[in-house]
């Protein structure tokens, strides 16, 4: 379970050390994409493999399906944790999450899996998200908590 959240530097190899508290529940190997609201998402593979079931159950001929299929395919990888837990993130995905070498990545912890952000795009999708919650009480009451 990937909980809370963490800030690590990209070193300038474009390698970024995952906090050793979520490499406990990671496998050595993941797959990292594109994730949405333009951040990365990092997959355990067994999470990797029960999405991209659903996904690729999806009619090939809904405009939708098709565009999300590309969204998580087109630029997914396998990598594997190096022995000081790091993964290589390569340049079209830092592009994509505009994240630059040597820069900081705040890596969030969505249970199933993690997100790396780009600071700034954090703070404001962190501000976002709780002004949504906090003015749509619908959000917790379609949760039925």
């Amino acid at each position: 379970m990937f909980l809370g959240q963490f800030s690590y530097t990209l070193d300038n190899k474009g390698r970024l050390t995952i906090p050793s508290r979520f490499r406990e529940g990671l496998p050595t190997e993941v797959v990292v994409t594109r994730g949405f609201d333009r951040c990365l998402a990092v997959y355990p593979i067994d999470v990797w493999k029960e999405i991209s079931e659903k996904v690729t159950s999806l009619s090939i001929t809904d405009r939708r399906a098709r565009s999300l299929r590309r969204q998580l395919f087109a630029d997914a990888i396998n990598l594997e944790l190096d022995r000081q837990g790091r993964v290589l993130i390569p340049d079209r995905l830092r592009d994509y999450a505009g994240m630059d070498l040597s820069s900081d990545v705040v890596i969030v912890g969505l249970e199933s899996f993690i997100e790396l952000w780009d600071p700034e795009r954090w703070r404001i999708q962190n501000d976002n998200q709780m002004e949504t919650v906090d003015e749509d009480p619908a959000v917790w009451e379609s949760l039925q908590i």
